[in-house]
């Protein structure tokens, strides 16, 4: 048998004072990299302390999930930021989930865009450039973690950064092999069964299915398991026995 290795993401601490969406610390069971929420779309100061001290203590690598500031939208809302305006909240994402990880006795080890922003910088070359600015801002070389093909990879790698990639198997994709946007019908893919199947395709042969029956190829260091689906736990269990079943390794990429 062929051993290859995933990295499992999800993304964690997506709660806000009193209210909780993700089961955090049993998802830190099962998952190799936490995506911590910074406070723009969801999280704050004491959700950020928590998640990565429960990081910490499981050995789970963590990352910055910065996001455009909406609150009220989950940050999935399209929005118009300024460049030097994007950069410098990149920065202070970052700047703010590193505090709460070094008083965890580790550091943030990675970034990624979520909701709006990460599609946007899939395409938006400027948009992209301002969160590869706020990345060097912080005073940290971390490695962007995004859509492989990506325009923000690949300005990413012109500015000396790291780049991963990443899958869905929880998302469908196009026959160009982006997601299929969340408004549209089955951009969620919802069976379980499905989820795990696909899950394990991308990561032994590096191909999915999209969404109109084609096979296109998406090869990705690693795996991101939404925390915020019901079961999301049960799932995210499936998912890993099944890759380790079929002889892959679950480990960090960092």
């Amino acid at each position: 048998m062929t051993w290859v290795s995933i990295d499992l993401n999800a993304d964690l601490g997506e709660g806000f004072g009193r209210w909780r969406l993700t089961e955090d610390e049993q998802l830190l069971s099962v998952v190799t990299s936490a995506n911590v929420a910074c406070g723009f779309h969801a999280g704050d100061a004491v959700t950020m302390r928590r998640v990565c001290a429960q990081a910490a203590e499981r050995g789970v690598r963590i990352g910055a999930q910065v996001s455009y500031r909406d609150l009220a939208g989950f940050g999935r809302r399209a929005m118009d930021v300024p460049a030097d305006e994007l950069a410098a909240e990149v920065a202070y994402q970052i700047g703010a989930l590193e505090v709460f990880a070094r008083a965890a006795g580790t550091r943030v080890s990675y970034v990624k865009p979520h909701g709006a922003l990460y599609n946007r910088v899939v395409r938006d070359e400027e948009q992209a450039r301002a969160v590869v600015d706020g990345v060097l801002l912080s005073g940290e070389r971390l490695p962007l973690l995004g859509l492989p093909g990506s325009v923000l990879h690949a300005v990413a790698e012109q500015a000396g950064l790291p780049v991963v990639a990443e899958a869905f198997g929880d998302r469908a994709y196009t026959a160009d092999g982006v997601l299929v946007p969340r408004g549209q019908e089955g951009a969620v893919v919802t069976d379980p069964a499905q989820v795990v199947e696909r899950s394990v395709s991308m990561a032994r042969f590096g191909v999915v299915t999209s969404h109109c029956g084609r096979s296109v190829p998406v090869r990705a260091r690693s795996l991101c398991l939404h925390g915020d689906t019901p079961g999301a736990v049960a799932l995210a269990r499936q998912v890993r026995t099944r890759l380790e079943a079929a002889g892959v390794r679950v480990e960090a990429f960092v």
